[in-house]
């Protein structure tokens, strides 16, 4: 019997002697500095890794940032001992000039798009053997597999892996596809139908929750009308399939009425319980880590993550009245856009959640063109740009977009083509705003032109 390897398999299984080498080196290692995003890939990748680590008996000190930049390195070279070895979690693709001041071996476990060679000893990233890490696999599967590389009995953690993907907001295909697989004959996921929230009262659900975000979300009584016409009430979870089959029907029409094809599939379908995790509704997992990660407490998230249940309850209640705020402040942003030829955009002072705002407009309202947020805090501007697959689809690259906006204004930039951040100096908003939306006009035309 011959088999034959599809272009996919073989992508795979070069991504796997990557992350086995990673695995070698460390196993070969007493003492790692771990450094992770505050994001929930970044947090199940930290959450991976500790307890991949602790099965090891490997010894740790582990940070988590919101980005990789200058101070993080100089805390890593006045914290790391000679032999230490120094792992990033999703972030370090796009920085070898700050990895290279590094002296101790580091590996690098990633899914953004490199930029140029990596001086890690060994860096495992999708990206290098054909995968895209944008859309089909995040940091958390990329370090949930060098964990199977180091120990096979480390498959439990693959539920983190996929809450790391669904944080990310990626799509269950080639190499998640393949750790979904994983999870689920291992009894760690299952899998059910379903409307793609958490669990919960269903009307206090759809007035919380931002994502999907209807035209009833965040008002009570427009809610009680819509359930009341369907007659529908009760816990989520309890509901009969009757029910379930008309609420996720009735959604199904609002978010047709203006939001993207990707919105309708992101709000209805599969939903995951991870069945060895704290929390089995994968999007109340993931909103409980997101939360902590931007209210500063990555250290109750990495709690839960390992395991811990007396941080549970205290989070869940902080998510509760964090996703209220954002329901706010993105009703409130709905006022303050403003349109360029190829962009919507926001210009904000002192506001939260611009990276959510961003997601909910070009998802929900405008899904025909991009969404930038600015938003000024303290002197310094931070940007959010996210698209959709239908716009990448276009020639949409909003990592380069934003990564050459950024550094024509003295800023910094990069991230995914779908999703994207940066640093601006607070007198350069408007000309950043000018320059992306001319790059991104420029991405869209010349794909236009290529595909005639």
């Amino acid at each position: 019997m011959v088999t034959y390897l599809t272009t996919e398999s073989i992508a795979l299984s070069r991504l796997k002697e990557l992350a086995a080498k990673a695995a070698d080196v460390i196993s070969a290692h007493r003492y790692v500095r771990l450094i992770s995003h505050n994001d929930a890939d970044g947090l199940t990748s930290a959450g991976i890794m500790c307890r991949a680590f602790m099965r090891k008996g490997i010894r740790f000190h582990i940070t988590i940032e919101s980005r990789l930049a200058q101070d993080t390195i100089d805390t890593i070279k006045n914290s790391a001992s000679v032999g230490d070895l120094v792992i990033f979690c999703d972030m370090g693709s796009g920085h070898g000039e700050l990895i290279r001041q590094i002296e101790n071996d580091v590996i690098v476990l990633d899914h953004h798009m490199p930029v140029g060679e990596s001086p890690a000893k060994v860096a495992v990233n999708p990206h290098y053997t054909g995968i895209d890490g944008a859309i089909y696999l995040s940091a958390s599967g990329t370090t949930y597999l060098v964990a199977k590389e180091m120990d096979p009995d480390n498959v439990d953690l693959a539920g983190l892996a996929i809450a790391g993907a669904v944080g990310d907001k990626q799509i269950f295909a080639s190499a998640n596809l393949h750790i979904l697989e994983e999870a689920t004959q291992a009894g760690v996921v299952s899998v059910r139908k379903g409307l793609k929230v958490g669990d919960g009262d269903i009307a206090e659900v759809l007035e919380y929750t931002p994502e999907p975000y209807l035209d009833i979300t965040g008002d009570m009584k427009k809610i009680h009308d819509f359930l009341d016409i369907l007659g529908v009430k009760g816990t989520l979870s309890e509901m009969s399939q009757e029910d379930l089959k008309k609420l996720t029907s009735s959604i199904a029409l609002k978010l047709a009425k203006h939001a993207s094809p990707e919105a309708v599939d992101a709000a209805i379908g599969d939903v995951h319980y991870l069945e060895q995790e704290l929390v089995k509704n994968v999007y109340d997992f993931v909103a409980m880590l997101n939360t902590c990660g931007k209210l500063e407490k990555a250290g109750m998230a990495l709690s839960m993550c390992m395991q811990d249940a007396s941080v549970v309850e205290e989070i869940r209640q902080l998510t509760v009245e964090y996703q209220r705020s954002i329901v706010a402040n993105i009703k409130q942003a709905e006022s303050m856009l403003q349109q360029g030829k190829n962009i919507w955009y926001l210009v904000a002072k002192d506001m939260d959640n611009t990276g959510m705002i961003s997601s909910t407009v070009v998802r929900y309202m405008h899904p025909e063109k991009p969404c930038i947020a600015t938003n000024e805090v303290e002197g310094i501007v931070k940007v959010s740009g996210r698209g959709t697959r239908a716009l990448i689809a276009k020639g949409l690259d909003l990592a380069y977009a934003m990564r050459e906006g950024a550094l024509a204004v003295g800023g910094q930039g990069g991230g995914h083509n779908i999703a994207s951040g940066a640093s601006i100096p607070p007198d350069k908003v408007q000309e950043f705003i000018d320059i992306v939306d001319g790059i991104v006009g420029q991405q869209i035309v010349e794909n236009a032109g290529g595909n005639r």
